[in-house]
């Protein structure tokens, strides 16, 4: 049966990767981020990828170039390493998830999203999947998983299958790396069910989707990213149930659409 998404994720803001502001040195994926989030009482989203010794990282990127003064694939790297290398505009490196679960201890909604790893959203190893399933384990309370990719979400519900899953989903048309049948497929959200998937995290821009409305007509919860301004809170919300928001700081519950 698949696990309901707690009540929480539809009630409490998510911060998209922590609540960061780099004007006071809090980094997105970073510990003062998740930090700042858990004080402010939002829920947390953060994002992660696999070290070269098969760790899970909290780190948004595939490539260390952007966040560090470091370049090349994260998944090259050990997992000591790459806590070796400064966030750029940051005291400290990158955390492991089992840190960031211990800290959060299920005090606030934690919404963890696996990165694709295969680079097109393909078929691809459980080895992700199985890092972050050893980190959770039995600790299942107020945390949820999702991906963009399904075979990541296919190998969650076999590794962690009491822990709410869902899709990380979008207007793929935008995404020129995919063949037009995969951008179909997925545009379909056509493996919501086969995959065991409770709810959908959707890009803000295309909520008007029907494959979207379908599912929200079934009760499914909608969430949706990236929003950055109570304006566009409001209207995301007439078709979303939460938002995983960054640049301003959203009232706490979210009031209903």
């Amino acid at each position: 049966m698949t696990p309901p998404l707690p009540r929480a994720f539809v009630t409490r803001p998510l911060a998209h990767r922590g609540l960061h502001d780099p004007t006071t040195a809090r980094i997105e994926n970073s510990r003062a981020a998740i930090e700042a989030a858990m004080q402010a009482g939002y829920g947390i989203e953060i994002d992660v990828q696999l070290t070269a010794d098969g760790a899970a990282l909290v780190f948004h990127d595939a490539e260390l170039d952007r966040l560090t003064g470091e370049t090349g694939p994260v998944r090259a790297r050990s997992l000591a390493a790459l806590q070796a290398i400064r966030l750029r505009g940051a005291a400290d490196g990158p955390p492991e998830l089992s840190e960031v679960m211990a800290h959060v201890g299920g005090r606030v909604p934690l919404l963890i999203e696996l990165k694709d790893q295969s680079g097109s959203l393909g078929p691809e190893s459980e080895a992700l999947a199985a890092a972050v399933a050893g980190v959770i384990g039995a600790a299942t309370d107020n945390i949820a998983v999702m991906s963009f990719n399904p075979h990541t979400v296919q190998h969650l519900a076999r590794l962690l299958p009491s822990v709410p899953r869902g899709l990380t989903t979008m207007d793929f048309r935008t995404e020129n790396t995919l063949s037009p049948e995969q951008q179909v497929r997925l545009n379909a959200i056509a493996t919501f069910d086969a995959v065991g998937a409770s709810f959908i995290s959707h890009d803000r821009r295309s909520l008007d989707m029907d494959a979207v409305t379908r599912l929200r007509h079934r009760g499914v919860p909608v969430l949706t990213w990236t929003i950055t301004s109570p304006a566009e809170a409001r209207e995301a919300l007439q078709a979303a149930d939460n938002i995983t928001f960054e640049g301003f700081l959203p009232p706490r519950p979210v009031p209903e659409a």
